[in-house]
């Protein structure tokens, strides 16, 4: 698996189809037995485990808050940030809006594990706290599940955006929703821990393999959802 410094890489896949043991790899949680990950134009393993995780902004499914304030939880990245970055921050990842429904706004404790807020918010909070530092690499593993497909669109935007801005920034985008690395540059379709199918969204659905076939059936659910 190879990417390009500066592009987006997708990885989807059917349930247990390898995605998250990938993700453990790109962290280098445990080293690749064959194969290669490489990175621009180095093997992960050329770099040293402090360089590689200082580079990457994780952003996990079941993101971890600590019992502070909102605005601490989005800090911790960045403990220098000031209010407003902080603010701009969240906008970005389209929950500064609910922030501000709370009575006590960014100051608003989440509670212990981040019981305060939703899933969805807990995801977009942990989000923000990755968009609040300019690491190289940002790294969303099913970030983006427990959030509304509107939503969704609105921080897929401003990531896209983010992307004209700072061209020399990767991103590596794991989701179980086609939607979300429909976008990306290059997309990977793991089965069994095996690269079944690979290219752009528009490839994908011409070469009508398991990507084609689950995103029309995700097409259909979302219809349906919406009517």
């Amino acid at each position: 698996i190879t990417l390009a410094a500066g592009k987006t890489l997708g990885i989807v896949g059917p349930t247990g189809a390898g995605k998250s043991s990938v993700v453990r790899l790109i962290l280098r949680q445990f080293e690749t037995q064959q194969g290669r990950l490489q990175w621009g134009d180095h093997a992960l393993s050329d770099y040293s485990l402090r360089n590689l995780r200082s580079a990457v902004n994780w952003v996990a499914q079941e993101p971890f808050l600590f019992s502070a304030t909102i605005a601490s939880n989005i800090a911790l990245s960045n403990p220098q940030a000031t209010r407003e970055q902080v603010m701009h921050a969240a906008e970005l990842a389209a929950v500064h809006d609910d922030i501000l429904r709370f009575p006590q706004g960014y100051d608003t404790p989440v509670g212990e594990r981040g019981v305060t807020l939703s899933g969805g918010q807990r995801q977009r909070v942990a989000i923000a706290r990755a968009l609040l530092t300019d690491s190289p690499l940002l790294l969303l593993d099913d970030a983006l599940s427990a959030v509304d497909t509107d939503t969704e669109t609105r921080i897929l935007q401003h990531l896209s955006e983010l992307r004209v801005q700072h061209p020399e920034r990767s991103a590596i985008i794991v989701s179980h929703r086609l939607s979300v690395v429909a976008d990306a540059d290059q997309i990977i379709v793991l089965r069994e821990g095996k690269i079944i199918e690979q290219g752009t969204h528009a490839t994908l659905l011409a070469h009508d393999g398991w990507y084609a076939s689950q995103w029309r059936y995700q097409q259909l659910e979302a219809s349906l959802d919406a009517a």
